[in-house]
């Protein structure tokens, strides 16, 4: 047969099929005398093969591979390998679309955050913040560094995070306290970074951190650290710094 009926009796292209002669995953036949090619079944029979084995999503790759397998032993093994990597994808799915379930009925309510998807709890914390104090140039970058934070810390990281800030935001004191906090560093857009109110501000702040919260390591490169303040006037870096250099391990551990 040639190789369009080849490929109408397998359901697969010709041009597929002359892919896999160029990969070497299906022999190919000498030309006879009329220069057109003969298929046996030999070939419909292999054919067939690679189609069953590419719709179980093996890559052409693993499909050599097993081809080359007389035994078959591999074949169990890519199989194994394939069903575990779809069960991963699978989860992931899953866990996408119940993302998204929730995104929809935070939007439904109109508590989709303007800063896009986060994580839940990020989502009802910056939910809660914005009763803070919505017009606070400060309070917005706050909310754009945990955005960022929510994004690219490590899971563990960020829950720790979270559990340590969210209780704050049911105490009014704290609420009041944080208000204070943005109104002092917004005050700070214009001074100079030795004016007296940087170390008031930056002992305010210190005074409304949590007890505990997860260590920050600034003893290493400060590309980070630089970027995120080269958004602050100088008043309101020095004021970061020296909340850095006022809280005890660089930010973590058990305040005084």
């Amino acid at each position: 047969m040639r190789i369009g009926e080849l490929a109408g009796i397998v359901g697969v292209t010709t041009r597929a099929i002359r892919h896999y002669h160029h990969l070497g995953l299906l022999p190919e036949p000498e030309r006879l005398g009329n220069g057109y090619r003969e298929y046996g079944l030999r070939h419909a029979v292999e054919l067939a093969r690679i189609r069953r084995l590419t719709e179980l999503g093996l890559g052409l790759p693993e499909v050599r591979d097993v081809l080359a397998d007389d035994a078959g032993r591999e074949l169990a093994e890519v199989l194994a390998e394939l069903d575990a990597d779809l069960a991963r994808q699978e989860a992931a799915i899953h866990e996408r679309r119940t993302r998204l379930r929730a995104l929809l009925s935070e939007a439904e309510h109109g508590r989709l955050p303007a800063e896009g998807p986060v994580s839940p709890q990020l989502a009802s914390f910056l939910h809660e913040l914005g009763e803070v104090d919505v017009d606070s140039p400060m309070a917005v970058r706050d909310r754009e560094l945990l955005t960022l934070i929510d994004t690219t810390a490590p899971p563990e990281a960020r829950e720790q995070l979270m559990a340590a800030l969210l209780p704050t935001l049911t105490d009014p004191a704290a609420l009041a306290a944080a208000r204070d906090v943005y109104a002092r560093l917004d005050a700070l857009a214009d001074a100079a970074p030795d004016d007296p109110r940087v170390d008031e501000t930056a002992r305010a702040i210190l005074a409304c951190l949590p007890d505990r919260l997860p260590t920050i390591d600034t003893s290493g490169d400060t590309t980070f650290l630089d970027a995120f303040l080269a958004d602050f006037s100088p008043a309101q870096a020095a004021v970061v710094r020296r909340v850095m250099e006022l809280a005890p391990d660089g930010g973590g551990g058990d305040r005084p």
